[in-house]
């Protein structure tokens, strides 16, 4: 895996701390460090500003913890967590971090930790070119990997959507807004209040409904052209 390279973010209040994580970063062949908070509140504006791949996280933090800061972001990196606190250790799982590091941290812990980080980016790496892109979402208190692809589309269901597999059907705490701005426009389209379809999903369309195999959805008025527009870039 030495030709993976990770760019890490290092977030933690204790200043003490977060010396010791980066300079265990920096003598690190595949990791590279493009920045370090001593707060959440400083990360989620530089998480907006850059791409990284994976954070090392302190979960107690003043104004915002590690749990906050996760929950408050859509695109999230690869997280190991770490804390002085045995107690959290559940709840970060609920979270897919990659592992969960009691301070004070050892050197050998470290090193496994990112072993570790290194193969869940070449299995995502791999994933990708095998099956495309994919989105996580949480559905039933757990994390769920959905491939865009094998998504075929989103109906509103009051505070919830609902997403249409072709494995399964999922139920998401999410408004369609939200969740539209979570998908590629190029792929993805809001034919009515309450779906969206994939684009490359639909078979027949007429002024009235889209047609997605043996399923079909209502089309409103006003989208047609836009559905129009998009199917002809296919």
């Amino acid at each position: 895996m030495s030709n993976i390279t990770l760019n890490c973010f290092v977030v933690d209040d204790s200043s003490i701390q977060r010396l010791a994580i980066v300079k265990m970063i920096e003598s690190h062949p595949n990791l590279k460090l493009k920045g370090e908070f001593s707060n959440a509140v400083e990360t989620e504006t530089a998480l907006k500003e850059q791409s990284i791949d994976l954070i090392f996280l302190d979960i107690k933090m003043p104004i915002l913890s590690g749990f906050d800061l996760l929950d408050d972001i859509s695109d999230k990196p690869g997280v190991i967590f770490i804390t002085g606190q045995t107690k959290y250790a559940v709840k970060a799982f609920d979270y897919a971090a990659i592992d969960y590091l009691q301070k004070p941290i050892k050197k050998d812990r470290f090193l496994y930790s990112v072993e570790r980080a290194l193969l869940a980016q070449k299995m995502k790496t791999e994933m990708v070119e095998d099956r495309g892109e994919f989105i996580f979402v949480k559905s039933n208190l757990k994390k769920r990997k959905v491939y865009l692809k094998e998504l075929k589309y989103i109906q509103a269901l009051g505070d919830y959507v609902k997403l249409i597999t072709d494995e399964d059907n999922l139920i998401v705490l999410s408004t369609m807004k939200s969740f539209e701005n979570s998908l590629p426009a190029e792929d993805f389209l809001r034919i009515h209040k309450s779906y969206i379809v994939n684009l490359k999903r639909v078979e027949k369309f007429n002024s009235k409904a889209v047609e997605l195999g043996n399923e079909v959805l209502p089309l409103s008025r006003n989208r047609k052209s836009d559905l129009v527009e998009a199917l002809s870039q296919f």
